[in-house]
């Protein structure tokens, strides 16, 4: 089991003080669980996962040195996203890219991860709002155990925290332009 804690340093209200940490658990066999308490309204907190000029400022760990070039997206049911990243050792940039199977706005956001082919994962973005915070869960579904494993090996499971506490600073800088 993978679990990764971190305190929030940003801003904390009641609600989120106590629980401004994400969690990240191997939630089965195939699956990766991660849960993040967010201070802001979940209609912003969604808009930062869904809307490409928020999603560029807080996704990619700036620790890990890669870039986010570009994010297109059409983010409705049916609609695809392609990420273009690249890194300095890199002699082209990476692509990523998936289709969405559900677009619930401000509650849910359920995508695919195709560019290793067909076998990517799934991943589903729950959006709950609890008394001025959101709370998100993450659920990555790997077609295989063996997938999963290969994923947390790799490391490319391992930046949540950080990529959870550059969307809450985002978040932040938001709630206070509303």
């Amino acid at each position: 089991m993978t679990n990764e804690t971190l305190m929030h340093a940003g801003r904390q209200s009641a609600p989120a003080a106590s629980k401004a940490r994400t969690t990240v658990e191997r939630a089965s066999d195939r699956g990766l669980a991660v849960m993040r308490i967010v201070d802001g309204p979940a209609q912003i907190v969604f808009e930062a996962w869904s809307r490409p000029e928020l999603f560029q400022k807080w996704w990619v760990p700036k620790s890990c040195g890669v870039s986010l070039i570009s994010f297109e997206a059409d983010i409705v049911t049916g609609g695809a996203y392609r990420l273009l990243m690249g890194h300095p050792s890199a002699e082209r940039p990476m692509a990523f890219f998936g289709r969405y199977i559900e677009v619930a706005p401000h509650t849910r956001l359920v995508w695919t991860n195709d560019e290793g082919g067909e076998d990517g994962p799934i991943t589903t973005v729950a959006f709950e709002d609890t008394d001025g915070a959101t709370r998100i869960v993450v659920h990555e579904l790997y077609p295989s155990k063996e997938a999963l494993d290969d994923a947390v090996a790799s490391g490319s499971t391992s930046g949540w925290s950080e990529q959870f506490e550059q969307l809450d600073e985002l978040i932040i800088s938001l709630d206070a332009k509303v």
